[in-house]
């Protein structure tokens, strides 16, 4: 479910961040199922509890997840998190696509560019 990339510069606690809320966005975790404790996901990855518990500190309050007293943490049912995500992708898109129509590149070009690769992408 969740995988380390020691590789990645990012902080081991940004990579279970981003992969918990692929795994939220995409349906992968279900609404209201329970995320692994803090203890048995730090055991299985062989890091420390304090960064699984900072992730989903994050994950929380950024509303991905809500915890339950004495049961743990729960996926969030909330729609409008896929929606606000959306229309961020949304808005880098148009960023990138302002940056290559000032270098240049056509309506065409950027089209044919953005086809291919959403083609390509690995959904």
């Amino acid at each position: 479910m969740i995988f380390i990339d020691y590789q990645d510069r990012r902080p081991i606690y940004e990579q279970i961040v981003e992969r918990f809320e692929k795994l939220i966005l995409t349906g992968a975790l279900e609404a209201d199922s329970q995320l692994p404790s803090v203890r048995q996901l730090a055991s299985d990855l062989s890091i420390n509890p304090n960064t699984i518990q900072k992730a989903y500190t994050i994950l929380e309050k950024e509303g991905y997840i809500y915890p339950v007293k004495g049961k743990g943490n729960f996926v969030n049912g909330n729609l409008s998190l896929k929606q606000k995500k959306k229309e961020d992708c949304i808005q880098r898109l148009a960023q990138l696509l302002h940056e290559c129509k000032e270098f240049g590149v056509t309506a065409a070009e950027a089209i044919n560019l953005v086809e291919h690769i959403y083609r390509k992408a690995q959904i």
